[in-house]
């Protein structure tokens, strides 16, 4: 099953690239159903307000603060090295997409900016090839709804190997429940990546426990975004 998933993910992102590369974007073309919804105009302002998922917030670069001689790890990347602000960090950059066309974009843009990346690894983020305690700085983020708790498990698991003791990570995950979060997987169900997402803030908080100490968190759009300590 997570293979299956992994795999729709996988293919709905490639497409995603591919359309936008042609001017397309998909989240602007959706079927009646959704757009008639009641619950979808509450939605929408939400998207246009730019508050669903943030991975370019300042607060996530504050708490980071990213510095030279820093490695950090954009777990789920898309396209934040392009978007969200990542090429201006000092810190070295590594990105994880499960996407090969959004690695290859990704490629294509550093090269042809001259930027100096530390790897662009297109595979999941619960079975990374990177080493024990590699990294100094991470985030993962817009990542976890696609997926149930035993993948969410594993991959805490993998970050935590990979993430230095007492290093920062900002994540997140859906507030679940609310009009606005189900009309966000009514759309990334027809966008053919449906959420797995199934834990309630308690539940996602007890897999923190032993691995990440959160420092804080706050209600981000849909989402809850966690400012983390690596615990050793």
């Amino acid at each position: 099953m997570v293979k299956q998933q992994i795999e729709q993910i996988k293919q709905s992102y490639d497409k995603a690239i591919e359309y936008g590369s042609k001017g397309i974007d998909l989240y602007k073309e959706l079927p009646k159903y959704i757009i008639d919804d009641p619950d979808y105009p509450a939605y929408q302002r939400l998207a246009e307000n730019n508050t669903l998922s943030d991975s370019g917030r300042k607060e996530i670069g504050a708490y980071l603060n990213p510095t030279t001689n820093q490695s950090f790890v954009d777990l789920g990347c898309c396209l934040n090295l392009m978007f969200r602000g990542y090429k201006e960090w000092h810190s070295t950059y590594y990105g994880v997409d499960i996407s090969s066309k959004t690695i290859q974009l990704l490629q294509h843009f550093a090269e042809s900016e001259h930027l100096t990346v530390g790897a662009l690894h297109c595979g999941s983020i619960h079975e990374t090839p990177f080493a024990d305690n590699q990294f100094d700085i991470g985030a993962c983020i817009g990542v976890l709804e696609y997926f149930d708790q035993p993948f969410v498990e594993s991959a805490l698991k993998e970050i935590h190997r990979i993430m230095r003791p007492n290093t920062k990570l900002v994540l997140d995950v859906p507030d679940i429940g609310s009009p606005e979060n189900r009309i966000a997987m009514m759309i990334e169900e027809h966008l053919g990546r449906p959420d797995k997402y199934d834990l309630s803030t308690e539940e996602f908080e007890g897999l923190l426990c032993g691995k990440f100490e959160i420092v804080s968190k706050e209600k981000v759009g849909l989402m809850i975004q966690y400012f983390l300590r690596v615990t050793s």
